[in-house]
């Protein structure tokens, strides 16, 4: 076998193991499969979580993970694919990152881990075993790359940004209730 051939293989192995697992975990909240809260529950979770308008966000989120991994595994669209499941990973980096790192007190290292390995496969592109090679990488040009991260990094930072806002106000008019009672 070939270093090329080996290469290939191997990110058609990475391209589907994080594909397959961004699917699973996104069914879980548009569709509640796997024990997830389906679109319901979600909007619920996200509202909660201050995430606004919270059906919009749970769709994102759920879109971004299940469609995102799902043309990961295939190899298609590669970079919009790889950049729409970091943006998703980075909001919930954002909900875990209290807790610290490790996955085990809740913290942000299973997103993380997911979003950085669905950026690199998106930059990387998806090799040869993929649709996108068999489509002549229509949907893999230079352009689609700079064009997904761009518009994955604007929409993450809003998205996150806005929620910090909610929170750091809804701490502050706590406080000041807090004071005044």
């Amino acid at each position: 076998m070939t270093a090329l051939k080996r290469h290939d293989l191997g990110l058609l192995a990475l391209r589907t193991g994080t594909g397959v697992v961004l699917v699973a975990h996104g069914a879980q909240k548009l569709f509640g499969w796997f024990g997830g809260g389906g679109l319901d529950g979600t909007t619920k979770a996200m509202e909660a979580m201050g995430f606004r308008p919270g059906r919009q966000s749970a769709m994102a989120a759920g879109l971004g993970e299940a469609g995102g991994g799902l043309l990961l595994a295939l190899g298609l669209a590669t970079p919009a694919a790889g950049a729409a499941a970091a943006g998703a990973m980075a909001g919930a980096v954002s909900v875990h990152a209290p807790a610290g790192f490790f996955a085990q007190a809740s913290g942000f290292e299973y997103p993380a881990f997911l979003g950085f390995t669905a950026a690199a496969i998106g930059l990387t592109g998806p090799g040869d075993y993929s649709l996108d090679h068999v489509t002549g990488h229509l949907f893999d040009r230079p352009w689609t790359v700079a064009a997904a991260f761009l518009g994955s990094a604007v929409a993450a930072s809003v998205v996150v940004g806005a929620r910090a806002m909610r929170q750091a106000q809804a701490e502050e008019a706590k406080a000041a209730e807090e004071a005044g009672a």
